[in-house]
């Protein structure tokens, strides 16, 4: 317990640093002065800062795979599965949000090594994004007419970019964020006959009141 107590106090350090000043200008002195602990508890946890960059952003990605799998094995159909996918992964900023930011900020520190595994996670979400409009399209749930690259690049420009302008003290909540996105997608792929099935009603902002 007492492990993973340090390590959970590096880490929020360090997002808080890196974020702040970025990568190359915090000193592992500098995480430690920050976090409490000591150099000892710094290596026990992490080789090296690079591999604290490289967990922070394993962590989050780590984390929306973890939701699509629970999402793909919860539901049925392509639509309920993109649907909820989406808000799994808008809700996913109220815990990683920093892990984001560091993320696009302070990713191209990263060695060759480390970047690799994390692009292979990466592409396997990607990959799950254009599987799930693939078959939407197949099952004749979503518009034949829309490419599965595009389609699935534009919800994930539309996704990411949360981090950006996100603010807990802005008008929206995320689950209010999760269920506007969710909305503004299921209502531009659903064919029309889709989007009269009742069982996809809880889709549309009118309904659920947002």
């Amino acid at each position: 317990m007492a492990t993973r107590s340090t390590k959970k106090r590096i880490t929020d350090a360090a997002l808080e640093l890196f974020e702040e000043f970025g990568f190359h200008a915090v000193t592992v002195d500098r995480i430690v002065k920050q976090s409490h602990t000591s150099k000892g508890g710094f290596y026990h946890n992490f080789t090296s800062k690079e591999e604290l960059l490289y967990t922070i952003h394993e962590s989050f990605i780590t984390y929306v795979l973890t939701k699509a799998d629970e999402v793909q094995s919860r539901y049925d159909t392509p639509a309920e599965r993109l649907y909820e996918v989406i808000r799994s992964f808008v809700r996913m900023f109220e815990v990683y949000r920093p892990h984001v930011t560091v993320f696009y900020q302070e990713g191209k520190h990263l060695s060759a090594d480390y970047f690799k595994r994390l692009e292979a996670k990466r592409d396997e979400y990607k990959n799950t994004m254009f599987q799930l409009v693939e078959n939407g399209i197949e099952e004749g749930e979503f518009r034949k007419e829309l490419p599965v690259p595009i389609t699935s690049m534009a919800i994930f420009g539309m996704m990411n970019w949360t981090y950006k302008w996100y603010k807990s003290s802005g008008l929206y909540s995320l689950q209010d964020i999760a269920n506007i996105f969710g909305d503004l997608v299921m209502n531009a792929v659903l064919t029309e006959e889709a989007r009269k099935q009742q069982k996809y009603q809880h889709f549309f902002l009118n309904s659920t009141h947002v």
